[in-house]
């Protein structure tokens, strides 16, 4: 046996690598470098700006090209961020990956799962996940696949079975042939499928979409019409014809808008790496911000996976030393190490004071393991009705609370048969286990419950242990709980969702039956998995969320994988979500205030056959002071208020009675301003500063100290850059005739804002 078992040597292996057979890297989570790059730089975003800029150096217009400079900063401040996310992604990726165990030229060695080559000889033994497709070759093995089936009943494999990726070993020792690697083990291509059919939505990314598009299809035409008018028409030289052009078109970007919002998530997803909380696409903390049902799994999610010994019930009177020093023999001597013997070891700790002279592995198809000592008898452990006769009435109080029992019983025989018990079994001790709760558990779910996320737990498990962990975790409806395999072929899972918070006994395909009767009531709905049972629900799901304990294809596929495989951590995660999208969308209304009055003054000036009243320099001053600054110097504030309102209609909402303010000024001043182009220019410039400036100081509201600093640097820094270098920024000096016009357009512009912000407030009230 032993030349069968000798596995593959260096050279097979390498040989191996070379036809492709070796493991798929733990890479490919996060986009590569040159993508991410590419996604930065090849943008219509970014072709629109370096088209006018193009244009501006053609005719020689180089102060006015500075916006560029902004733009550049922008794709290397965006590549910069998602490389530093996408580090550590990787670093975090790299972590979790799991090593495998495998035989190669006779000696056991440990590899990372990328390095198994098909035809490996794996060596797996309790507790081992199995990592890769494969067919026992000598060995027994009892095996869970219930994060493939969901069923949790052990199943037996012997010489010939066949082993699956994403299935753990309970007991026993194998060797394994690997059969499949990389994509085409069993779980990753469950996983794969089920990737190309999600796709990730983002609310923030849809409504940048939107602008730039409408912007874009405007941008070529007006900027054609508006040169065409100023070149035929008024007679403008070509420079001054394109400069003019340019400034119309370039108010219409919201330079650094998308910038925020990419900037923003992935300083919130570099913040949660630092937590252990892997966010695989940085999008993702935004959609589990507007979760508003989050389903749980019990096993692994509200529990920790492990058991615990509740109680221990003396079944007879008997020498407490000699007994509780032969059960820690039996812990030492056996082989067993699932979650009911590393509870039962906490109790009665390994201790090899007796010699074993034969050994039974406890197993779920027996329900019962024993070890026997020489000169001492035999110690069994097993199910109590296989070990005891009858159960007496506390017993059945515990299994009615959900709880599990094991018995330990003793007889002086020993013991070799392992088909059959002996006749009389002395019984020592009943032991009462219970599911471990998360520490945190019961605080979380208070979280979730007082930020109005509703909690629905579902579980394959049975309707009375899910319920009482429901309980006991403190879920608030956890009462309601509904058996779904008593509910026939014809289930209604929208009555069903609306009516119960528990679930039990569910497949995986009622799991995503569930969440797509969850969504078509209206909620985002966020799913916890940590198998690949949970795969279909997980694709289902507006949010995904993995355990890093779970298996290969259920993080795979997840959006978010909780690396302490510790779901109390999860408010962690809304809150930052919660922090980005009120920060951008408190700035995003000062961004949008320039697209729409250079599209309404645009729009004026083509009519009223005037140019557009500013220069791309100046539209750069304020891009830089007042726009971009106060943006990105709060972009770490704490704001984790519940979410109300979409993005794309607040953001407007808020933008549209300043920009419908500057363009009623702007067009005022046009016609009836008794002053020289350049004056009246000037006079125009100073207002829109001081509207959007206004804007600022209202998205500021409430102050803090952050913010008054904000605000007067961002007053001091503008109005002192016009005091330096007038001439780059073309204002002229300041008359009593133009002051007295610019206090009056001041004054006349706060009032309209009043009325038109009144009228915004009635129209739309303030969440």
């Amino acid at each position: 046996m032993e030349e069968n078992l000798s596995g593959l040597t260096a050279k097979e292996v390498l040989e191996h690598r070379e036809r492709g057979e070796g493991g798929v890297s733990a890479e490919g989570i996060t986009k590569s470098k040159s993508q991410i790059i590419r996604e930065n730089l090849f943008t219509l975003f970014n072709f629109l700006n370096f088209l006018i800029a193009g244009l501006l150096l053609a005719v020689g217009a180089y102060s006015n090209m500075l916006f560029i400079g902004i733009i550049i900063l922008n794709i290397l401040i965006g590549i910069g961020q998602e490389l530093k996310a996408k580090k550590m992604v990787d670093e975090l990726s790299i972590l979790n990956r799991p090593s495998v165990c495998v035989r190669r030229e006779n000696k056991d060695i440990l590899v990372e799962l990328n390095e198994v080559v098909k035809d490996d000889l794996m060596v797996l033994e309790s507790g081992n996940q199995i990592c890769n497709d494969a067919v026992i070759v000598d060995g027994m093995l009892e095996v869970n696949e219930s994060l493939l089936t969901g069923e949790s009943d052990a199943i037996i494999k012997e010489k010939g079975g066949k082993l699956y990726s994403g299935s753990s070993v309970i007991s026993g020792r194998a060797y394994a042939k690997v059969t499949h690697v990389g994509n085409e083990n069993y779980a990753t291509k469950l996983a794969n499928e089920v990737k190309k059919e999600k796709q990730m939505t983002s609310e923030m990314l849809d409504s940048m979409r939107k602008v730039t598009h409408f912007t874009s299809f405007l941008i070529i035409p007006l900027g054609i019409i508006l040169f065409l008018e100023a070149f035929f028409l008024r007679d403008t030289p070509v420079n001054e014809a394109v400069v003019s052009s340019s400034a119309a078109l370039l108010g219409m970007l919201p330079k650094g808008l998308v910038l925020l919002i990419s900037v923003s998530l992935a300083t919130g997803v570099i913040r949660l790496a630092r937590m252990k909380i892997l966010v695989q696409n940085i999008y993702s903390l935004e959609t589990l911000a507007h979760v508003d049902t989050l389903c749980l799994d019990k096993t692994g999610t509200i529990t920790d996976g492990k058991l615990k010994v509740h109680s221990v019930i003396p079944m007879m009177e008997h020498t407490k030393g000699e007994a509780d020093t032969l059960i820690q023999s039996y812990m030492a001597a056996c082989d067993d190490n699932n979650a009911t013997f590393q509870a039962l070891k906490e109790v009665f700790p390994k201790n090899q004071i007796y010699k074993p002279v034969n050994k039974i592995s406890f197993s779920s198809k027996r329900k019962w393991g024993c070890v026997s000592f020489q000169g001492k008898g035999s110690i069994f452990v097993g199910a109590p009705e296989k070990l005891l006769k009858s159960l007496n009435e506390n017993a059945h109080e515990e299994l009615e609370k959900g709880r599990r029992l094991i018995v330990i019983g003793y007889t002086e025989k020993i013991w070799e048969n392992s088909e059959e018990l002996p006749e009389e079994i002395q019984p020592l001790y009943t032991i009462v286990l219970e599911d471990r709760i998360r520490p945190n558990a019961e605080k979380t779910l208070e979280f979730f419950r007082r930020e109005g996320v509703d909690v629905k737990v579902i579980s394959g498990d049975h309707v009375k242990t899910v319920s009482m962990i429901a309980k006991r975790a403190g879920l608030n409806n956890w009462s309601e709980a509904v058996d779904l395999s008593q509910q026939g072929e014809n289930i209604d899972y929208d009555e069903l969702c609306q009516k119960y918070a528990v679930f039990a006994r569910v497949t995986p395909k009622q799991k995503q039956e569930l969440v797509k009767a969850l969504k078509r009531q209206g909620h985002q709905v966020a799913m916890t998995g940590d198998g690949v049972n949970d795969l279909l629900a997980l694709r289902e799901a507006d949010c995904s969320i993995a355990v890093a304990d779970g298996s290969d294809a259920s993080r795979q596929i997840s959006q978010v994988v909780l690396l302490d495989s510790d779901f109390t951590n999860l408010p962690q995660v809304v809150m930052e979500g919660r922090k980005v999208i009120h920060n951008v969308t408190r700035t995003a209304q000062v961004f949008f205030i320039k697209t729409i009055y250079s599209v309404l003054v645009s729009i004026f000036c083509l009519l009223t056959n005037q140019p557009f009243p500013f220069i791309p320099i100046q539209i750069t001053l304020i891009d830089a002071c007042i726009e971009a600054y106060p943006s990105f110097i709060t972009i770490l504030e704490s704001d984790t208020r519940r979410i109300h309102g979409s993005f794309l209609k607040t953001a407007l909402s808020h933008a549209l009675p300043f920009g419908l303010t500057v363009t009623a000024m702007i067009a005022l001043f046009s016609l009836i301003a008794p002053f020289s182009a350049a004056e009246r220019q000037t006079v125009m410039y100073l207002l829109l500063i001081v509207i959007s400036m206004t804007a600022v100081i209202k998205s500021c509201v409430p102050f803090n100290k952050l913010r008054v600093f904000i605000c007067i640097t961002m007053i001091i820094g503008t109005f002192g850059a016009l005091l330096i270098l007038p001439s780059l920024f073309e204002v002229t000096a300041i008359s009593e005739n133009m002051a007295i016009y610019l206090i009056i357009g001041i004054a006349g512009s706060l009032l309209l804002l009043f009325v038109l912000e009144s009228i915004r407030r009635m129209w739309k009230p303030e969440q």
